[in-house]
């Protein structure tokens, strides 16, 4: 069966969401696969990339510049014909609105059926008002089946519509084969001394650097952290709108030489950033009615053998497990409580390991792709 993938969402840009659809189409039989993503900003390589990938990409502007509204009216002309030159059997879009607009329209004309995949933020923006209410109406009552990326995700969207029970499902994330076939112990070393981190124990924190994410409430409490545990080295990985933010807060708490800012690094690379690293520690919450879908990068940290120290948000608790695969906390229970779950990991490595030794067998047992597709075997 021949499917296009509509994204608004794909490498080269960093994220859950676009590594989930990147590890998503690679699970796919790659001859049956037209990805539609917006274009990378200053290249026009889409026969080099296509090439390279082995399945097919179409990177195009998908929207009118702002002064023509509505701007996804573009969107529909590109599918269309794509639908039709390349008789494409079923849609998939990773986004509800504004795509599934586009979905809607083009399956009246054209009778290809379409699965909507909700990954958290989209489906809060899609039932911010009644008419973005209305719209998602229409579109999830004609798609054929609705996928979330975790139970609960799909029970937020259950609250508003408890009639579509039956067409919901959910796909959870995957972290990429190469976050379980190890790594080069060699090129570990040789991070290990390219950011000094011989005697150190170390935090390691990769994320969109963004609100919800917690990165400044880590950064409040880490001088407590400090004074139990000295010898302690934090990486951060990640890029985006709190990152002048973030930095300055680390400047006012006097933290330079505790963090190893690096900006955002290829997914690719990743691996090996988790093999130097004693615990994985992300404290996300609840912002303004946003919550987390999943995380992926707990289920990476999973993979990698490392125990994790997550905040309560959202889908969180079913990818760190609270006392079998990590610790999950409250930010807004106090700040005690959050340092006793980090500085317990790092004083009790033993313990430490046997979580991630837990962590790593259930991503090996419950997330791995050729399993999870089989939530969507019927639309494949």
């Amino acid at each position: 069966m021949k499917k296009l993938i509509i994204t608004l969402e794909y490498p080269p840009v960093s994220g859950g969401v676009s590594v989930y659809v990147e590890q998503f189409v690679h699970s796919l039989t790659k001859d049956e696969v037209v990805v539609l993503a917006p274009v990378q900003s200053g290249k026009g390589e889409m026969v080099t990339e296509t090439e390279r990938l082995g399945y097919e990409i179409r990177r195009r502007k998908l929207f009118f510049p702002i002064f023509i509204w509505p701007r996804w009216l573009k969107m529909v002309g590109l599918v269309w014909n794509l639908v039709k030159k390349q008789k494409i059997e079923m849609v998939y879009l990773h986004h509800v609105l504004p795509v599934g607009y586009v979905a809607w329209l083009v399956g009246k004309i054209t009778k290809v059926p379409f699965v909507v995949f909700s990954h958290g933020t989209d489906l809060e923006y899609a039932t911010r008002s009644r008419w973005k209410r209305h719209w998602l109406r229409l579109v999830i009552g004609s798609a054929v089946q609705v996928v979330f990326n975790s139970e609960n995700l799909r029970q937020r969207f259950l609250k508003f519509f408890p009639e579509w029970a039956d067409k919901t499902t959910v796909l959870y994330p995957c972290p990429g084969i190469n976050f379980l076939a190890g790594v080069d112990p060699q090129k570990v070393t040789a991070l290990r001394n390219q950011y000094a981190l011989l005697g150190k124990k170390v935090i390691l924190t990769v994320s969109r650097l963004d609100d919800g994410k917690g990165l400044t409430h880590l950064v409040r409490i880490m001088p407590q952290i400090l004074a139990q545990e000295p010898n302690l080295v934090w990486i951060i990985i990640g890029d985006g709108p709190k990152q002048k933010y973030l930095l300055e807060e680390i400047q006012k708490q006097s933290l330079q030489n505790v963090v190893r800012y690096l900006g955002a690094r290829p997914h690719e690379d990743l691996p090996l950033f988790y093999a130097l690293a004693d615990l994985f520690v992300l404290l996300t919450h609840p912002d303004e009615g946003r919550e987390e879908g999943l995380g992926l990068v707990f289920l990476e940290a999973a993979a990698a053998g490392i125990p994790a120290v997550a905040g309560r948000s959202g889908g969180v608790e079913e990818a760190v497990i609270s006392g079998q695969t990590g610790v999950v906390v409250d930010i807004y229970q106090g700040d005690t409580k959050v340092v006793k779950a980090i500085t317990d990991l790092l004083r009790r490595p033993e313990y430490g390991r046997e979580l991630g030794k837990r962590a790593r067998e259930r991503v090996l047992a419950d997330f791995r792709w050729e399993n999870q597709l089989q939530n969507i075997a019927r639309w494949r």
